[in-house]
């Protein structure tokens, strides 16, 4: 009976999910095939499979902005916002078919860092064509966070009391950052350059940029007479995503009661042998530390981390773990006790029984974990800022690695960074007094895209 069981578990389990899907997209835009990925993420909103839209314009929006169109990415970016605002508000009977199926029945309102990042984005691609709402796209990123920490109070299984498992939340610098960099260029608002900036040194104490920024702005000076400012940000490194895997710890033990069940109960319950699927954030390895900057010939600066993504996921997910699997257990729950509850109602004899334990088997297997996700985002924001004359430069961005050396202690790592793969170069104007803005993406040793420039 188990075996067959069995043959019926494999023969109906094993549905792909979204980040399984999706990983060719991934694959593609890595690659720099970034007509195919987008003609791929096409294709699949013309499916217009559930749930699914707003974060394939998520992805649509970062290869518009890396192929040199930071308009169009600014407008579906704005779209995904308004969706996300409206689907945070509870949706009772999405929830309640979501305990009957799976959470793919949710609409998608994104991650708590995804929300985030969304504003942090449409900052940044504003800010790479006109620049106009960039300041308010920067003020919403820390409105946001905040927002999401003040909602993060749920109820203590254990003692009844209200916890908020978000408030551990790192505090995202970039926003404060950006915020700074503007105040600064208007030469009439160094006091809140200066606040913006106390509060990137607080939240990114490591981040030594920022201690420079702060000195300068407590000084009042933007910029050397006949100089201006480049800014380059740099998306570097492969960024997180989410795959599926079996909660085995949670499997197991709903194996185990439902034997006990089955024992002690005048009915079987339905065998515990459906793996319980829940989403992981996976954070690929980094082969890019740094971006080296280099200005008509001459070493200039390298970037340094101002926002580090796959950090930020992999912590909010530690956060809601626990939630994330209580939740799959319930749905487990509630799905066996409904069959129970129509076996009891009809009485049903063993072969009935069997009949209907088979179709719960089959409706366990099916469920596949939400692993929807803005896959293509970066693992790092990075940012390096340069005082240059005014005028046509040429401007070269190279690829970096940390130097690894041998100590008493093992490998470790020094301040020193190595050139690899691919350097790419791009004249740049910079205006006297005025700030430039550069973006470019390196999720592995080479530039992916082109180098985007604010004033062009």
């Amino acid at each position: 009976m188990l075996r067959f069981l069995l043959v019926i578990l494999l023969a109906f389990s094993g549905c792909a999910s979204f980040g399984e899907r999706h990983l060719k997209i991934r694959s593609d835009f890595e690659r720099g095939n970034l007509e195919t990925a987008k003609s791929e993420i096409d294709a699949r909103l013309k499916k217009k499979k559930r749930g699914e839209s707003d974060v394939l314009k998520l992805n649509q929006a970062l290869i518009e902005l890396c192929s040199g169109r930071p308009k169009e990415s600014e407008r579906l970016l704005r779209e995904v916002r308004d969706n996300f605002e409206k689907y945070e508000q509870k949706n009772i009977a999405e929830g309640a078919a979501s305990y009957l199926l799976d959470d793919n029945v949710i609409s998608y309102a994104g991650e708590d860092y995804e929300r985030v990042l969304l504003r942090v984005f449409l900052a940044l691609s504003n800010l790479m064509h006109d620049g106009t709402d960039a300041p308010a796209y920067a003020l919403q990123i820390g409105q946001k966070q905040n927002e999401i920490i003040t909602r993060g109070q749920i109820k203590d299984p254990k003692n009844d009391k209200q916890i908020n498992v978000k408030e551990a939340y790192r505090q995202v610098a970039i926003g404060p950052y950006l915020i700074g960099a503007m105040r600064e260029e208007t030469v009439l608002n160094y006091d809140d350059a200066r606040r913006a900036y106390e509060s990137v040194v607080a939240w990114e104490p490591g981040f030594s940029q920022g201690h420079r920024d702060l000195e300068r702005a407590k000084r009042g000076i933007h910029s050397s007479p006949g100089n201006g400012v480049v800014y380059v940000f740099g998306l570097v490194g492969p960024g997180p995503y989410k795959l599926q895997e079996n909660s085995e710890v949670s499997q197991a033990s709903l194996f185990i009661a439902s034997i006990i069940l089955s024992m002690i109960g005048k009915h079987t319950v339905t065998p515990g042998i459906a793996p319980v699927m829940i989403p992981v954030v996976v954070r690929p390895r980094e082969t890019v530390s740094s971006l080296l900057v280099t200005v008509d010939g001459r070493r200039a600066g390298q970037t340094e981390t101002i926002t580090d993504i796959g950090r930020m996921a992999e912590e909010q997910f530690d956060a809601v773990r626990a939630q994330i699997v209580a939740k799959a257990i319930i749905r487990r729950a509630v799905k066996k006790g409904i069959l129970y509850g129509a076996k009891e109602f009809t009485d049903a004899n063993p072969w009935v029984g069997l009949a209907m334990d088979i179709g719960g088997i089959i409706w366990e297997a099916t469920e596949t974990a939400d692993t929807r996700c803005w896959n293509l985002l970066p693992a790092e924001i990075q940012v390096a800022r340069i005082e240059l004359p005014a005028g046509e430069h040429n401007l070269t961005l190279q690829p970096a690695s940390r130097v690894y050396s041998l100590s008493s202690l093992g490998y470790i790592s020094t301040p020193d960074s190595v050139p690899i793969g691919s350097a790419a170069a791009r004249t740049i104007r910079i205006q006297e007094g005025r700030n430039t803005y550069v973006l470019a993406n390196f999720p592995n040793n080479r530039l992916i895209g082109e180098i985007v420039v604010s004033n062009e």
